[in-house]
């Protein structure tokens, strides 16, 4: 019998509950991750217990309480489906186990249930298509901290991202059919944002100028000098979309969520444009999330009714968005193929 594989699937994280007590507690364990909030512990530990938290945790609380379900936080309930899914068509070669960066399950504990069933290899997935250091990065440096410890360790494969995974991009399309695109007046792509200092200090890493990058056409197109590049990773995969949906350039735009604080962030910005497409006159929009893999606060609360209220109340007419990739089979057979081509 060949050895076994174990895959660690991971995601960012939920709260315990939707309630307050749990949303501070997930927040603060999440804010204060350095790759998260770049900035020295004391400086950092200040800003996150003193000034962000105090000030959003009953607020995230009202919007986790939102999209909220009887079974459970949508994250955890997708995770687990995909990870079951995922297990029935990897067959008993793997051992297939989710973990969250920030709450639970562990990745500690998901680890050592893997190393205790004697697995000989462990393929780490991070459920991130675009890489970020602030995610798949963090994601990373966890396990490593972790599996330092150990006497033993098994071999490990790590992957990065999948930004342009052809069947990835077709699980995107494929949640998309239920939607006539002709009777939408613009398609947007909105990705999770990052502080564009995250961003100048990668590509300076990686030996290019801080002048190089300035989070604009720079990071437009995918090529041999920022592949790296979280942006230019999010603007690939809207192209990808794009093209095999057959949008037209002037049919849909990039833009970016989430942000935090008053440090200038990727733009354009999410809000900002949909204030835009509607002042403009765009009367019905759709929205893709395509940094996110399934329903979560970010999407459904955040673009499904955050954003869409704005634009409403900007003279928009319809705002729909559409559905993460959640559990949908064609997902699962990517997963499949991404976990396939990083096993001997």
């Amino acid at each position: 019998m060949p050895e076994q594989i174990g895959v660690l699937l991971v995601n960012l994280g939920t709260p315990d509950t939707p309630l307050p007590g749990d949303v501070q507690c997930y927040l603060i364990e999440f804010l204060m991750d350095g790759r998260v909030i770049d900035a020295p512990w004391l400086i950092r530990n200040y800003l996150v217990r003193a000034r962000i938290v105090p000030k959003r945790y009953k607020q995230s609380a009202k919007a986790y309480q939102d999209i909220w379900t009887a079974e459970g936080s949508p994250l955890k309930i997708y995770g687990k489906r995909v990870e079951k899914q995922l297990q029935e068509k990897l067959g008993s070669r793997y051992r297939v186990a989710l973990a969250m960066r920030y709450r639970y399950p562990s990745i500690e504990k998901t680890l050592d249930a893997l190393i205790q069933a004697n697995v000989k290899k462990l393929i780490i997935l991070p459920l991130f298509p675009q890489y970020a250091s602030a995610t798949t990065g963090s994601i990373h440096q966890k396990v490593m901290e972790h599996l330092s410890k150990k006497l033993q360790i098994p071999e490990i494969s790590f992957i990065d991202g999948f930004a342009t995974d052809p069947q990835t991009i077709s699980a995107f399309c494929a949640v998309a059919k239920p939607y006539d695109l002709n009777c939408y007046d613009h398609i947007l792509f909105s990705f999770h944002g990052l502080p564009q200092q995250q961003l100048i200090k990668a590509c300076q890493e990686n030996g290019r100028r801080k002048a190089v990058c300035q989070t604009s056409a720079c990071c437009e197109s995918l090529h041999a000098d920022n592949w790296k590049c979280y942006a230019a990773q999010c603007h690939a995969t809207a192209h990808a979309i794009a093209k095999q949906l057959q949008l037209e350039k002037s049919h849909y735009s990039i833009a970016f969520q989430s942000r935090l604080g008053k440090d200038p962030w990727i733009e354009p910005y999410t809000s900002n444009r949909i204030a835009h497409l509607a002042h403009k006159g765009t009367k019905r929009l759709l929205v893709f999330c395509p940094s996110f893999v399934c329903d979560c606060l970010e999407t459904t609360a955040e673009i499904g009714m955050e954003y869409a209220a704005e634009f409403y109340k900007e003279g928009g007419e319809k705002l729909d968005l559409v559905p993460g990739l959640n559990d949908h089979p064609e997902w699962i057979a990517a997963l499949e193929g991404l976990i396939k081509r990083a096993s001997p």
